[in-house]
């Protein structure tokens, strides 16, 4: 963390208000923020020359599953929609081991922190035997790169043999899974602001937990004071399977065990009619959009406008990689974009509304509201890029440039002011050692 002011001096773009002299930093915070031509008030700022940099607010990713980078392009899952996509995959998830684990997790967070990412959730709900260490590995390979992490212990009960979708080795008891949560809430969740670390339960599915699951989840919430995460509205086959097993459409019965209220957000939003969607605002639900995985399952277009239009958060996630099949969040950004300005037109959805639904819609999602921006009083988490590339040149509009013309890495990100990336490098982080000894632990599912 950057305790004496640092200036980033005079960027070649900035998404901020009245920055375009740039930013001073001191404590893991913007201390101030300086008009073009101006001179911050902070008279022994070092200065950093961003004269070369296009900076954004720090990237919140809030949908993913860093294990499934070891599952990406799988042959026996391609060109599946999503109920089948997860039959052909869950037998290979169910041996995942913890050395497997702490690969696919480091090698996720990289990603991530090259394209832009300062903040990530991860939701992990598979717990095969001897994987009971998941989350706690996730953590522990965050800390390392430096990265904010709010870690979703994700849960499944409801196997084949419930009627549920998941294969019996890969599901766990309720006891055991309230007590992990516990536990992990106890070890690891820190409510404060600019927090690092911080923790929320995530059920997986309807189609994979039971009711007394999703109730007691969130009661445990309610009382330790932590956010609640599930997939909801994704496919159809998810409405259908609601109907015929519950009797009702999946947002009814996640209202029916108690989970619409502020303290919600959920993964795609696919398929809400309008009349859900306002019930969503009024609860203060949030939804993050995915906008590559639900094109490569197929499972159709989250409408971002009209929830926005109710007064619904929406933020981005990468999710899986193995659906996407990518930890790229500034790919996901652009992706986001073209599929929203393909659905609602021009005057709709600009690169702007793409770069704050990664920033600002995502740490609505998150519920936190000191991420995803820049100006005083906020985290100094901050992504910085470059525009030296072919397919940048000749751009007039810097800040659109990134979207527009496809960005993909960063040149430098900070996170709570102390730089995690340095000239498009992690520091102490060997990414040849790394992707040799994910790709052997992607060898050894296959």
């Amino acid at each position: 963390m950057t305790t004496a002011p640092l200036w980033l001096k005079d960027p070649l773009g900035i998404l901020a208000d009245d920055a375009a002299g740039g930013v001073v930093i001191a404590g893991g915070a913007v201390i101030e923020t300086v008009p073009r031509g101006g001179q911050p008030a902070s008279r022994d700022a070092a200065v950093f020359d961003a004269s070369r940099h296009v900076v954004l607010p720090g990237l919140i990713n809030t949908h993913h599953h860093f294990c499934q980078t070891l599952t990406r392009a799988m042959p026996g899952a391609l060109d599946r929609e999503l109920f089948h996509w997860l039959t052909a995959l869950y037998p290979v998830w169910a041996r995942l081991t913890p050395e497997a684990m702490d690969a696919a997790a480091t090698l996720a967070l990289a990603e991530l922190l090259l394209s832009g990412c300062t903040t990530t959730t991860d939701h992990h709900y598979v717990f095969p035997a001897g994987l009971e260490q998941a989350i706690d590995i996730e953590i522990a390979a965050a800390q390392r790169l430096g990265i904010r992490i709010l870690a979703t212990r994700g849960s499944m009960n409801r196997s084949r043999r419930d009627g549920g979708l998941p294969p019996d080795e890969v599901v766990q008891d309720l006891d055991t899974i309230l007590a992990d949560s516990e536990r992990l809430i106890g070890r690891y969740h820190d409510p404060a602001p600019g927090a690092m670390v911080q923790i929320a339960l995530a059920p997986c599915a309807a189609i994979s937990v039971t009711d007394a699951l999703l109730r007691q989840s969130a009661a445990l919430a309610a009382r330790t004071g932590v956010r609640l995460h599930t997939h909801l509205g994704e496919t159809e086959d998810e409405i259908r399977y609601c109907e015929r097993v519950h009797g009702r459409r999946p947002l009814d019965h996640l209202e029916e065990c108690g989970w619409l209220g502020p303290g919600t957000w959920l993964a795609h939003g696919v398929h809400f009619q309008p009349a859900e969607m306002a019930r969503l605002a009024r609860a203060g639900v949030a939804v993050t959009h995915c906008p590559c995985s639900n094109q490569v399952l197929g499972s159709g277009h989250c409408r971002v406008c009209e929830l926005e239009a109710a007064g619904v958060a929406v933020g981005l996630g990468v999710d899986g990689s193995a659906s996407n099949d990518s930890s790229n969040l500034m790919q996901e950004v652009r992706a986001a974009f073209l599929a929203q300005r393909g659905r609602y037109g021009v005057s709709r959805v600009s690169h702007l509304d793409a770069l704050r639904w990664a920033s600002q819609g995502s740490a609505a999602c998150i519920g936190r509201p000191e991420l995803g921006r820049i100006a005083v009083g906020a985290q100094a988490d901050l992504a910085l890029f470059r525009l030296d590339e072919l397919r940048f040149s000749g751009a007039g509009d810097p800040v659109a440039a990134l979207v527009l013309c496809g960005a993909h890495r960063a040149d430098r990100v900070m996170v709570q002011g102390r730089w995690v990336v340095e000239d498009g490098a992690i520091a102490g982080l060997d990414l040849a050692a790394l992707m040799h000894r994910h790709g052997q632990a992607a060898a050894a599912l296959r």
